[in-house]
């Protein structure tokens, strides 16, 4: 292990004062060890995990986080450039000065009792020029393992590092899961995000939107390429050939569906490649190439089933790797199944609720939760593209931008040309969603689906793709 690395690793063990530390390796031994003890693990009273029907769901487990705590906690989520201009109008801001003595008064002593899970990880492929090396601590089992579907996580990472400081580093511990104490901080000219109070996915798992999207914006900014909030697909036409598509909808809109289509027209094949998070770079012959950063599925569980994405069930029931996780679905007794709203047509006789309750079709309340989740390893698609790990990415030939309407708009239109294609792209308005906390149906102006993610002023961004065109 590299110096740098153990002085990070030291840092964090004196500022949280754990009972034990655990560098995380990557490895199947790991996966079963660590499953087990989250098998037997209590957080708030509840089990971290407990196993599915291996019949139907193999290597599958069930997770039920604390009712406060379920979706991205926008209002708490701060980026701390040194100015407030550089974070625009589109982010909270906050002094980085003020920023880090509060999370580090947060963090101090937090891990006593506790494990430190030290997780290094890439972001991209390991042999890509577009990967980043990466370093998260954190003392929630459920993200460690959830870090490990989602991301490259392993010895890998920790040679791809070497000696050298320059990796992304995560900061996080569940706390006591306090919504008053609660904040995720970006701090993009140090490569750090600090996170407390949460072990919900968008707040918890650092590599995901705080590191890829928030901070990747930022270093795009300054580098002079794109971290999108978007899908990559190939679409395989009857003569064989293959044209990739890029698309941006808000959290919760379709991106998954889009992303594992099923087509209907003969002869037609939709591959694989990322179903979320997009890096676009400028590559040596001019064209934009696109990489997904991650390896996994965070995706939302109500609304998926054999009619709306038959490849994602597939995906869902192949052990091919890793673990699958569930989150805060309901659980039919009857076959120790997760259960959530649009995977069958028939609400089970026997349910427990997200909120491990008794299931009561009178009073009308959902039985997941409406931003449950499942995680889960893209090699587990049958769809995956042959090109995934392609370091050097795919060939862009299009960009889909959209989102949730439900009236005013055209279904379809496409624009002229690529400054037309950023005016129509930057004025996109579509509903909200369960995905982040706040009322939903509201109509919000979301550019490029990335209001709440790009991590520095907007006016700065439209520019950099004008810039990019």
């Amino acid at each position: 292990m590299s110096k740098p690395v153990e002085l990070f690793i030291k840092e964090m063990q004196e500022l949280f004062q754990p009972d034990d530390v655990y560098i995380m390796n990557g490895s199947q031994q790991e996966a079963e060890k660590l499953i087990d003890i989250a098998q037997k693990s209590k957080v708030d009273g509840r089990l971290v995990l407990k196993k599915l029907n291996g019949k139907e769901y193999p290597n599958s487990y069930y997770h039920s986080s604390n009712a406060n705590d379920v979706a991205r906690t926008e209002h708490l989520t701060f980026v701390c450039t040194i100015s407030k201009e550089e974070a625009g109008l589109n982010n909270n801001w906050m002094d980085p000065k003020l920023a880090k003595e509060k999370m580090i008064n947060f963090f101090k002593n937090a891990m006593k009792k506790r494990t430190m899970f030290v997780i290094p990880f890439i972001m991209g492929t390991y042999k890509s020029k577009y990967a980043k090396n990466c370093i998260q601590v954190t003392d929630s089992i459920y993200v460690a393992l959830s870090m490990r579907i989602m991301a490259r996580v392993g010895e890998q990472a920790l040679e791809r590092i070497g000696d050298s400081s320059d990796f992304f580093r995560g900061i996080h511990s569940i706390g006591d899961v306090n919504s008053d104490r609660r904040f995720i901080m970006h701090f993009p000219q140090d490569n750090v995000v600090m996170s407390f109070g949460s072990g919900y996915g968008g707040n918890a798992l650092l590599g995901k939107k705080c590191y890829s999207l928030r901070i990747g914006s930022y270093l795009g900014w300054k580098e002079g390429w794109l971290a999108e909030h978007m899908i990559i697909i190939g679409v395989q036409s009857p003569s064989g050939k293959i044209t990739y598509f890029l698309g941006a909808f808000p959290s919760a809109c379709g991106k998954t569906n889009l992303a594992l289509l099923e087509p209907v027209l003969k002869g037609y094949k939709v591959w694989t490649l990322g179903d979320d998070i997009a890096w676009i770079n400028i590559g040596d012959d001019g064209r934009l190439y696109a990489i997904n950063p991650e390896a996994g599925f965070f995706g939302v569980a109500p609304g998926t089933g054999l009619k709306t994405n038959p490849i994602m069930m597939k995906t869902l029931k192949n052990d091919k790797f890793s673990p699958t996780l569930f989150t805060n679905t309901g659980i039919d007794n009857s076959d120790n199944t997760p259960w959530w709203e649009g995977v069958s047509d028939e609400i089970p006789s026997d349910l427990t609720d997200w909120q491990g309750q008794k299931y009561n079709k009178i009073l009308g309340k959902p039985v997941a939760h409406p931003n449950s989740r499942f995680t889960v390893s893209i090699y587990n698609c049958p769809t995956l593209s042959p090109e995934f790990d392609n370091p050097k990415g795919i060939p862009v030939s299009g960009i889909i931008f959209g989102g949730r309407r439900a009236d005013t708009i055209p279904l379809v239109y496409e624009t002229k040309d690529w400054g037309s294609g950023v005016f129509a792209a930057s004025i996109i308005g579509s509903e909200t969603t369960a995905a982040s906390s706040g009322k939903v149906g509201n109509i919000r102006r979301d550019p490029m689906a990335m209001l709440t993610f790009c991590g520095y002023n907007m006016g700065d961004y439209f520019q950099l793709w004008l810039n990019i065109g």
